[in-house]
């Protein structure tokens, strides 16, 4: 044991040394037995139904533990779609002619995407990387975009991925010590409004929707603070979703709508943030 351990002395032994010393005994049939394995080092037993309340707390629990390590105390997130692709690239999840055409038009704001995502991160080194740090859902697309932005400035990025049916990997631009992998959506969530102090919201679908309301949602109700939640695309939004027509229905409450601005260029973006933080 060492005493100058940071979590303090103790005259009990860590469970790391255990693990090292469960590891050393004579490999007999006993030993080789699923029941003698230790109880937090038995992926079979961790992984039974019975064990899901254990495993959400360890999914809150790590990335929380990880960034606060970091020094991490604010964020910038952004959600957009994964099949936007860089300008000139390939629309790969395009499934007819009309969805390629507008895929590769709607490429410009994985540029945008990218240079709000430096901005952010210029502005996030003045607080040596403490604040404002940019974090995306770890993917392609506009979540690629943005830890590339960070990543052209040399700032740190934290991706958020989550385990999907299909092949999800982490795009190549977030900070290995902030990639963290999720099976639980309901902590992913979580953990990406928990330390933000701006939601940048870009084109996108099903998911990016989900994430988009759900934020609307927590501070409508008042269980979040108000913070920026900036649309990037004033045409798109227009059309993909009419708060107004809510209001007008009485459905939401006159000015609810106004919990969001839309703006087409990371600039614009940047000078609410500015605004809002009074941010010289």
């Amino acid at each position: 044991m060492n005493p100058e351990d940071k979590s303090g002395w103790t005259p009990l032994p860590h469970s790391d040394e255990d693990l090292e010393r469960a590891k050393a005994v004579p490999d007999t049939p006993q030993t080789r037995a699923p029941a003698y394995r230790l109880a937090w080092d038995d992926e079979e037993f961790m992984t039974r139904r019975e064990l899901r309340a254990v495993r959400l707390q360890l999914e809150l629990l790590k990335p929380e533990m990880m960034l606060a390590e970091r020094g991490i105390r604010s964020t910038v997130v952004l959600f957009g779609g994964a099949r936007i692709p860089e300008p000139g690239g390939e629309a790969w999840a395009a499934k007819n002619e009309t969805q390629r055409k507008n895929l590769e038009a709607n490429a410009r704001y994985y540029e945008e995407a990218r240079t709000f995502a430096r901005l952010c991160s210029q502005h996030s080194a003045k607080t040596y990387y403490r604040e404002f740090v940019v974090v995306t859902g770890g993917g392609p697309g506009v979540m690629e975009a943005g830890n590339r932005g960070a990543s052209d400035c040399g700032a740190p990025s934290i991706g958020l991925n989550i385990v999907l049916p299909h092949e999800q990997a982490p795009n190549l631009y977030v900070t290995p010590e902030l990639c963290f992998n999720f099976h639980y959506f309901a902590v992913r969530k979580m953990h990406f409004i928990m330390r933000a102090k701006a939601v940048a919201v870009f084109p996108g679908g099903f998911g990016t929707m989900d994430e988009f309301f759900e934020t609307l949602t927590l501070i409508q109700t008042g269980r979040m603070e108000r913070v920026p939640v900036i649309l990037f695309g004033k045409e798109f939004w227009s059309k993909a979703v009419d708060l107004d027509y809510l209001a007008e229905q009485g459905t939401i409450s006159p000015g609810d709508q106004h919990l969001i601005d839309a703006v087409d260029t990371a600039d614009e973006a940047w000078d609410l943030i500015k605004t809002f933080y009074e941010i010289a």
